[in-house]
């Protein structure tokens, strides 16, 4: 069985690059697979999570980017002129690779991906939910010419979708978004790490990881965590990530009077330790995918509260068992079930051993199984 996965860069330490690492390297190793996986931005840089020397990375060279700090039509000029040799290279990539299977996550290449005549079946596969898909929530905040070009992309993204072999999403929240689309399935991501050793949940120290930027909400989350301060000074809160808003935060940290309680680490590979450092996880995520951070969390044991945002943390917390679910954007709510876990001990521990059972359904055994079936199921049907 022969793959291609298509994304744009394997550069951050992000959810996405470390679900696909995973995945590539899962195929290759265990299922016996030749996975390749196709860049186009990657340049010289080394992928951030440790590829398997089974997988092969290819990297199309192309200079997205450039087209960005110009006014909408040179923009637009830039952009379908990029397009077009992107089209042309990943379409000779594919012809000379002749995979099985090209896997799109919806990035730029899913506007021709159903117009390659490679031979392949296509699989798309959704990482965040169908309303912020490619931030076009973002765009639809912009001026008149964003909001056009956005209500079009959102139609022809549906018809996109509705001809791919298969389409992937995370969640049933999801799946439910996606009710017109036939062929759609959820497969959820994986757990990324299972380890015997477990958070003992007694530290005064809570964690959140993610990009600093719109999507993850810390400006709730330090709003929230002022509230719990009054109460609870001698707790301090690590957020784990880098991004565009990093001087903003920083700026209301410091307004707040916080800064010796709220700390911007920064992205570690090493997740792992960090977690077993701390006494329970918190999740101010405005919009998810699925909530990778979540089930990486309760692998280590440890307890979460999560806004109730579209779409994932509905999947992946059961409430009052292995965390809390709150009403999404509740500040006050959630600094109130904040407080609720600081106060009680005893539950944060149970909780935390709940939270480490619950999550064995997303091993990646019995998640990558459902994309053996699917491929099997597919070319059962193409024959």
């Amino acid at each position: 069985m022969r793959i291609a996965y298509i994304y744009t860069a394997l550069t951050t330490v992000g959810g996405a690059d470390r679900v696909i690492t995973e995945k590539a390297n899962y195929f290759a190793e265990h299922f016996g697979y030749d996975v390749y996986i196709i860049t186009d931005s990657q340049g010289k840089e080394k992928p951030k999570f440790t590829l398997s020397p089974k997988v092969h990375l290819v990297n199309l060279d192309i200079m997205f980017g450039q087209q960005y700090n110009h006014s909408f039509f040179v923009r637009g000029f830039y952009y379908f002129k990029l397009m077009k040799e992107y089209k042309r290279k990943l379409s000779d990539t594919l012809n000379q690779i002749k995979p099985d299977f090209t896997i799109s996550v919806l990035g730029r290449d899913s506007d021709f991906i159903n117009d390659l005549s490679d031979g392949s079946l296509k699989i798309g596969e959704a990482h965040v939910s169908r309303d912020f898909i490619r931030n076009f929530h973002l765009m639809e905040k912009r001026s008149l010419p964003y909001r056009i070009v956005c209500k079009i992309w959102r139609k022809r993204l549906d018809k996109i979708v509705k001809r791919l072999n298969a389409f992937v999403v995370l969640t049933n929240d999801d799946a439910n978004n996606w009710s017109h689309i036939r062929n759609s399935i959820v497969i959820p991501n994986s757990i990324p790490f299972l380890d015997e050793r477990s958070s003992n949940c007694s530290s005064k120290s809570i964690i959140s990881v993610g990009r600093l930027n719109e999507q993850k909400g810390f400006d709730m989350l330090i709003e929230a965590w002022y509230l719990v301060t009054r109460k609870h000074p001698d707790w301090s809160l690590h957020i784990y990530g880098d991004g565009e808003l990093k001087f903003d935060l920083q700026k209301q940290i410091e307004k707040k009077g916080i800064n010796q309680s709220v700390i911007l680490e920064y992205p570690i590979k090493d997740i792992q330790s960090k977690y077993l450092e701390s006494a329970f996880y918190v999740m101010s995520s405005r919009f998810e995918g699925f909530g990778m951070v979540l089930i990486e969390a309760m692998a280590c044991g440890l307890p979460c509260i999560s806004f109730n945002c579209p779409n994932g943390p509905a999947d992946i917390i059961d409430n009052q068992k292995n965390g809390f679910l709150v009403e999404n954007g509740n500040i006050k709510e959630l600094a109130k079930k904040i407080c609720v876990l600081i106060e009680n001990e005893e539950s944060r521990k149970n909780m935390g051993k709940y939270a480490k059972e619950s999550i064995k359904k997303y091993s990646p055994d019995i998640v990558m199984q459902k994309w053996a079936e699917l491929f099997e199921s597919l070319k059962n049907k193409q024959k």
